[in-house]
């Protein structure tokens, strides 16, 4: 009996070591740079440097001469502000919204920078030692790390104003709740990314396919609606942005 078990334990450790093979393995190609001992996507960070000089370079152009009747691309530029303002204003509030209209503007402009990229640019057309160029929205680091902001400017806005009072809205309107609001705080970031990463990466396959399938006319529409759903995921993203911002600025504990 002894010897009969053996095999038994063989067959689950090979297994699990199997298990943890499959775990490492990788959806997709990527240009890796060695910083160090770290890895990273070096086709991210190419493309977000791309999308970043065009948004610097927009802005630089749009207010090099600014005058007090606003006329041509200085209109432009005043109804964007103007749009994320009242963002900003509209989830955070008449009082507080100014000191967040920076970030805001910055979340909203370089996801609809880098959506836009993914959805205008041929990156195919470009190639690489290793992987392809995409949307920088397109990686889910990138959408993490945009929604581990947010999360830490809300905390730091409802430390800002309410101190370690701030806390206690885990146990409001009861400490029953505790555990419910504890994990909000996880999830909130965890939807933020996996909705923008998701959306995005299911808008560059359905534009791959069609113009593997139909290369000439059929893939224009769906690169139109593209463009449509990639600038709804930067307004989704900067509006629940603020509404977290907003509601981490709410006066708890003052009641």
């Amino acid at each position: 009996m002894i010897f009969t078990t053996y095999p038994n334990y063989y067959n689950n450790f090979s297994d699990i070591s199997s298990s943890f093979a499959i775990s490492a393995v990788e959806v997709g190609k990527h240009l890796y740079w060695q910083i160090g001992s770290y890895k990273i996507h070096g086709q991210v960070f190419i493309v977000t440097w791309l999308v970043m000089a065009i948004l610097l370079s927009i802005a630089l152009i749009g207010t090099k001469n600014l005058s007090r009747i606003p006329k041509g691309f200085q209109n432009f530029m005043e109804f964007i502000l103007e749009f994320l303002q009242d963002i900003a204003k509209n989830q955070i509030g008449e009082q507080e919204y100014r000191n967040w209209v920076p970030y805001i503007s910055t979340i909203f402009l370089f996801i609809l920078g880098s959506n836009w990229a993914g959805a205008l640019v041929p990156w195919k057309l470009i190639r690489l030692p290793e992987g392809e160029l995409a949307a920088p929205t397109n990686d889910i680091n990138t959408t993490v790390a945009l929604a581990l902001l947010t999360s830490v400017a809300y905390f730091y806005a409802g430390l800002r104003k309410n101190g370690l009072n701030y806390f206690s809205r885990y146990i409001e309107p009861t400490p029953i709740l505790l555990p419910i609001n504890i994990l909000e705080d996880f999830t909130k970031p965890l939807s933020l990314s996996f909705r923008l990463f998701g959306n995005v990466l299911a808008d560059e396959l359905v534009v791959s396919v069609f113009t593997l399938l139909v290369p000439i006319l059929i893939p224009l529409p769906v690169m139109i609606l593209g463009l449509f759903a990639s600038s709804i995921q930067a307004l989704i993203f900067s509006t629940l942005s603020a509404a977290y911002i907003g509601e981490a600025l709410e006066g708890h504990g003052e009641h």
